[in-house]
């Protein structure tokens, strides 16, 4: 295990890059509480908006969106050819490709498939951003390629939310590892100087197209980086967190993404118009969650959102999309890529690099790399910060020595790729550290309980409980600050807000003596009862500061009724005492002697997540009538367990 320096974290100073920087007045380096700080209206709506539009699409579709432009490079050292190329099933899908003009050498493909777009278009109209994953491998000489998958855009064929795969396949039948197969053998055969090797990329949704183009390869590709990748939508990525709705990040992306195409496919019209400042307001007005489809929002006209609110259990709609279980016996080298702060698939990043590592044992050439970065954040120039946290900027050695030189080796033999299998930035220490293996080998598991008295102790009560009211009508906000669409920041802000409230529940270590390191998943192990019949249940990990501040490391939401089944839910019984038992996301964290380790527990988390109406019903199809007040006991014999490095 190796250890880098990545740069000093502080408690607090700037905010995401993409909002107007606000500095505090006391010369201490400190953030004013988020909760406290008051902006106008328009400033959250223009915020928000441009987080929407950055984070949420723009980021996977663009390439790299460094906010300098690379054309006159482009003009000079590519041309830029348009086509047509033709499916096994005879749809055809738009093909943008950048060739270098310089023919003296042989250059390979690197690919990214795409339902956002590959503009600009038009043969003339090069790309103002730089070409692939990063500026420098531009610089070095590719073939890139762009590509609009079926229905979107300017491609023929049907779009599907994340596609099924299909094991042993036959005839004509496709997906989109047959249409990556496709394109590759096109682009073999017709692209001049290429040297036989291709490499696939891709962030977010793009990163799904790159897991999906694994099983089953064209044996040209050598090298796949699905970065951020959509992997099962309803256990853990965006639609559903352990059958928990996303609400508000589903409401604005799917009004974007399901709009009808306009201007011969190079553009969507948003479903509706709207524009709301009051993100937890608005909701609060909305809900019950069919109201999504009145008159005013989706009419139910949007076949994806219809299916999102439908398949709202783990049925054969979800199973046929989990993309895991389809990456057996991979081939190509394989480099996955996440971020600690990622709002979206941060589930996605960690479950593709396992899924392959159990299930193509045989494949050394496999590596996982976790950084502090937000959704998508290393296809950027230069790092942005987040709330709470000041961070030296971990993009150019991202780019310069993990990234490029993947590619490089994979697809030039230029180099060398010799890394361990794991490359984490500890969020405490603000140093990168190096593993031969993931999960991580030196830790130890600790088990954590909750006590009364807002204590946690190493050993349970189980004659005890924590009580509080949760009320549909006033759930508990996921964040701070009051705001227009999600706010990504979410991940890494201040929980005093939350800890203030009697619905949330607040567990706390002493000062610790000495630091205390955590790498990898943690199991939560709940002792509950209610006097409702379905309950959600969202525990956070917390980092207290010496001088106050609640750092959220970690959190995450699970619906009750799915305790024993994602695919047959049951309903709780009033008065019984039930056990919710479930993991949260891998974390690497050190927590610094003199802060505090804090537990906190609460049953809503809006509208970050729908609300549990508390009552066992169809959630998607419910009336406002259902949902009620409900009595929630924690026991004390509830726990957390720890994966605890030794120090």
């Amino acid at each position: 295990m190796a250890e880098t320096s990545g740069g000093s974290l502080q408690n607090n100073a700037e905010v995401v890059i993409y909002r107007p920087r606000v500095r505090n007045l006391d010369g201490q380096g400190q953030m004013p509480d988020p909760y406290k700080q008051k902006h106008s209206p328009k400033y959250y709506m223009r915020v928000t908006f441009i987080i929407k539009i950055v984070v949420l699409f723009l980021l996977p579709c663009t390439l790299s969106a460094q906010l300098v432009k690379d054309d006159s490079f482009i003009a000079e050292n590519y041309t830029k050819m348009e086509t047509m190329i033709t499916m096994r099933d005879g749809v055809r899908l738009f093909t943008s490709i950048y060739i270098p003009k310089d023919e003296k050498e042989k250059y390979p493909f690197l690919i990214r498939r795409t339902p956002y777009s590959c503009a600009p278009y038009g043969e003339k109209n090069l790309s103002k951003y730089p070409l692939g994953p990063n500026r420098l491998l531009m610089q070095e000489k590719y073939i890139f390629v762009s590509q609009d998958v079926r229905g979107r855009y300017k491609s023929e064929g049907q779009f599907e939310e994340m596609t099924p795969a299909i094991s042993n396949k036959s005839g004509q039948e496709t997906d989109e590892s047959s249409d990556t197969y496709d394109t590759v053998e096109w682009l073999l055969k017709n692209i001049k100087n290429n040297n036989g090797k291709v490499g696939i990329y891709g962030i977010s949704y793009d990163g799904f197209y790159a897991s999906a183009s694994l099983p089953d390869a064209h044996p040209a590709i050598k090298a796949v980086s699905p970065q951020a990748p959509m992997s099962d939508e309803f256990i853990g990525d965006d639609t559903y967190h352990n059958g928990a709705f996303q609400l508000i990040a589903n409401f604005d992306f799917s009004n974007y993404f399901l709009g009808e195409r306009t201007d011969s496919g190079t553009n969507y019209n948003e479903v509706f118009k709207l524009v709301y400042k009051n993100a937890y307001s608005f909701f609060m007005g909305l809900e019950p969650l069919k109201n999504t489809n009145s008159s005013l929002y989706f009419k139910n006209k949007a076949k994806i959102w219809n299916e999102y609110l439908q398949h709202n259990v783990y049925d054969d709609y979800w199973q046929a999309r989990n993309i895991r279980k389809h990456l057996k016996n991979i081939k190509p080298a394989v480099l996955v890529v996440g971020g600690w702060f990622d709002a979206e698939d941060l589930f996605g990043s960690l479950k593709t690099f396992e899924a392959i590592k159990e299930q193509s044992p045989e494949n050394k050439n496999v590596w996982l790399v976790m950084g502090p970065w937000s959704h998508g954040e290393w296809g950027i120039e230069n790092q942005f910060q987040h709330a709470n946290y000041v961070l030296a900027d971990q993009n150019p050695y991202y780019h310069e020595e993990i990234e490029t030189k993947f590619f490089n080796y994979y697809l030039k033999n230029k180099g060398d790729f010799k890394r361990p299998q794991a490359t984490v930035f500890n969020t405490g220490t603000g140093k990168w550290k190096e593993y031969a293996s993931w999960p991580a080998a030196d830790t130890k598991p600790r088990k954590l309980y909750l006590q009364e008295g807002g204590k946690i102790s190493d050993s349970p009560s189980p004659v005890s409980f924590d009580e509080y009211v949760s009320d549909p009508a006033n759930p508990v906000p996921y964040a701070g600050n009051i705001r227009g669409s999600m706010d990504p920041d979410y991940m890494t802000g201040d929980q005093r807000f939350a800890s203030e409230r009697k619905d949330v529940l607040v567990y706390n270590t002493a000062p610790l003596s000495t630091d205390l390191t955590i790498t990898g998943e943690m199991n939560i192990d709940l002792f509950i009862s209610t006097t409702g019949t379905d309950a959600d249940f969202i525990v956070k990990i917390i980092d207290v500061l010496p001088d106050g501040i609640q750092r959220l490391q970690r959190a995450e939401v699970f619906r009750s009724k799915f305790r024993k089944s994602f695919t047959v839910p049951e309903a709780l019984i009033p008065g019984k005492v039930s056990e919710v038992e479930f993991n949260l996301n891998d974390i690497t964290h050190t927590f610094i002697k003199g802060h505090r380790l804090m537990i906190q527990v609460q049953s809503s988390w809006f509208p970050l997540a729908d609300i549990n109406p508390q009552k066992f019903v169809d959630i998607s199809n419910c009336e406002k009538s259902d949902f009620q007040k409900a009595t929630i006991r924690v026991y004390h014999n509830s726990s957390i367990t720890l994966p605890v490095t030794a120090q």
